[in-house]
């Protein structure tokens, strides 16, 4: 990998992570089309590592308020007396079923799984969950009902409703945050509330997955002085752009819909296939190694 892969595979990571269009699926097709080697997925968790560190700063606020509130109410001994602590424990309910998938299929996930017929798949699929999220929300607005908002409004539906979706995520393709929020906005929370506890929800998923891939795959990762130049460059470009792309998600789902992320996916889904069944993209040794 060469240190403008890095970068730009960074950017991409940190572009698309919180966007509900995929990081994975762009992370496989920058690099087939740019007849770059496929970075891997202990790779691409690694630069989640960056945007990792993106979401502790931009959500800095709710992070500490929630964190207090959970420590309050174990000091106390009621958790689920305040709505900071309850939130808290969502976030951990939410948790457990993606860490017992994730470490069950880990192998299937950093190999099979990354097959790009799977994320054409993934991301048609989760298309079609979006626009069933975008559908009940609109059904439920026309009836006069109210979508639920603020931190305070989650409940262990909600939770649990979204844990459980997050597990769709670790099939490449899928979007953490579209599946997560699409959960959220079919369980009656508005999307900016569905939006911020996805991205809360991701916290220890992700600080879990890159932490240990970057501990496993530590002699192939840092094994070297450029390789880990490479990876913390990674990480620091998907920081920086993963932070600009949080703010500016939670500033668009206050007053607009999924729908315009809904067709970017078809297209992205279409570009997929057209690469899949293309004879001038089979033409590129690097991009059908892994078929």
């Amino acid at each position: 990998m060469s240190l403008i892969e890095a970068v730009v595979l960074g950017i991409v990571q940190g572009l698309t992570e919180f966007l509900p269009i995929s990081s994975t699926a762009h992370l496989r097709l920058v690099p087939a089309l740019l007849g770059w080697k496929d970075p891997g997925a202990a790779y691409s968790a690694v630069i989640q590592c960056g945007t990792l560190a993106a979401v502790c700063i931009a959500m800095r606020h709710d992070i500490l308020r929630l964190a207090a509130g959970f420590l309050a109410g174990i000091r106390s001994g009621r958790p689920l007396a305040s709505p900071d602590s309850r939130a808290s424990l969502l976030i951990i309910l939410g948790t457990v079923p993606i860490v017992v998938v994730g470490f069950a299929a880990r192998h299937l996930i950093r190999g099979k799984a990354r097959r790009l017929e799977v994320v054409t798949a993934a991301v048609l699929l989760a298309t079609v969950v979006m626009a069933a999220a975008e559908w009940i929300a609109w059904r439920r607005a026309r009836r006069g009902g109210r979508s639920r908002a603020g931190l305070e409004a989650v409940t262990p539906t909600d939770g649990l409703t979204m844990g459980l979706a997050q597990v769709l995520a670790l099939v490449p393709g899928t979007s953490r945050s579209g599946i997560t929020i699409s959960a959220g906005m079919a369980t009656g929370l508005d999307r900016a509330t569905a939006a911020r506890f996805s991205f809360l929800l991701s916290l220890p998923a992700v600080a879990a997955a890159g932490l240990l891939e970057a501990w496993q795959q530590r002699h192939a990762i840092f094994g070297s002085g450029p390789d880990t130049a490479h990876a913390v460059v990674g990480m620091l470009s998907a920081g920086v752009v993963g932070y600009a792309s949080i703010r500016w998600l939670l500033r668009v789902l206050t007053s607009h819909t999924l729908w315009p992320f809904i067709v970017y996916r078809i297209g992205l889904a279409a570009v997929l296939v057209w690469v899949l069944g293309s004879s001038a993209a089979r033409s590129i040794p690097s991009l059908f190694t892994f078929l």
